[in-house]
């Protein structure tokens, strides 16, 4: 690791400054806590006896939570349902501090819903209300000016697409034309099987299953030393090319990240975490983490470093979770020790 504990806490002082947008599909994830005891005599299922619920935002909400967490201050574009689940998830952001004002409320539509049962440290199984909804012209229209107006007090804007229709082509070109001009930093979270237009983009964080489906290319499996693996670096050669990205970070589960810039020599980032409990949200965390960093003036490696040092935090803790610069700071002395 090259960052050192010193320039972290300069940068992470410096997220209180920055702002940024995270534009894509609003979810809400909801969490079912409790105890099994037996099993089900309708079926050969578990019996979950709930000790708990609790909900918290997800998807490209869950991003947003992420900057706020680290310190940065953040604003989300997307849509969400005039529902139940819709208004909890507004007010979950708006009493996170999020900026909610482009987060539009579609009369018809139904807000997007994950719900986890866990019992006994162990995610039982997942529910999903998952619901695309078609766009009309006219809120088309209306949700790009209001997209104009916020990327002109954005510091780095962050596309966060799962595919559900917030991210559309006209969507990616408005941001990636205000960003070329303004000189911001854009990442992406990208959805394979859901081909846009994205070249321009400042960085992307797919995982290695998605890089390889995007690529089009067959994963033979991960090698041991990842700067070895001549399947994963002919996959980041497509992706560089496919997206003209200026930078990529594939992050590879328990092998940490694999790092490409235009130009330089690829990269392995080894994973700083120590204990693994639950993955959900560890892709939000990088992405998050890294663009609000590179809107701090760190450099790609750095803003990686710190992304996979938080990201390690996250996957030490139980459902959605984030990383705050405490957290980030012990976790790199206690790495270090």
């Amino acid at each position: 690791m090259s960052i050192s504990q010193k320039r972290a806490a300069e940068l992470l002082r410096k997220f209180a400054r920055r702002r940024v947008l995270v534009v894509g599909d609003l979810m809400l994830d909801r969490y079912v806590y409790g105890s099994v005891t037996r099993i089900s005599p309708e079926a050969p299922v578990p019996v979950v006896r709930v000790a708990k619920e609790t909900s918290m935002p997800g998807g490209a909400s869950n991003v947003a939570c992420n900057i706020r967490a680290l310190g940065g201050k953040t604003a989300i574009a997307g849509m969400i349902g005039k529902d139940a689940a819709g208004v909890e998830l507004r007010w979950l952001l708006a009493h996170t501090d999020v900026d909610v004002e482009c987060a539009m409320m579609l009369a018809g539509a139904r807000t997007i819903v994950k719900e986890r049962i866990i019992a006994e440290r162990q995610q039982v199984v997942r529910v999903d209300f998952d619901h695309v909804t078609d766009w009309s012209p006219r809120q088309t229209e209306k949700f790009l000016v209001m997209l104009a107006v916020a990327l002109r007090e954005a510091d780095g804007v962050i596309i966060e697409d799962y595919g559900k229709g917030a991210v559309t082509q006209e969507v990616v070109d408005l941001i990636l034309s205000v960003a070329a001009k303004r000189g911001i930093p854009v990442g992406l979270d990208p959805k394979d099987g859901h081909d846009l237009g994205m070249k321009g983009i400042t960085v992307a964080t797919p995982n290695r299953r998605e890089a390889f489906a995007i690529a089009g290319m067959a994963d033979p499996g991960a090698k041991e030393n990842p700067l070895a693996d001549k399947s994963l670096l002919k996959t980041g050669e497509i992706l560089m090319e496919k997206w003209a990205a200026q930078n990529l970070a594939i992050t590879l589960g328990p092998q940490g990240m694999f790092l490409m810039t235009q130009g330089k020599a690829p990269r392995h980032v080894p994973t700083r975490a120590r204990e693994v409990f639950d993955v959900s949200g560890a892709g939000d965390t990088v992405i998050a983490a890294c663009v609000t960093a590179l809107a701090a003036g760190a450099n790609f490696i750095e803003s990686a470093e710190l992304a996979n040092i938080a990201a390690g935090v996250v996957v030490g803790k139980l459902g959605t979770a984030a990383c705050t610069p405490e957290e980030l700071l012990n976790h790199m002395r206690n790495s270090r020790k």
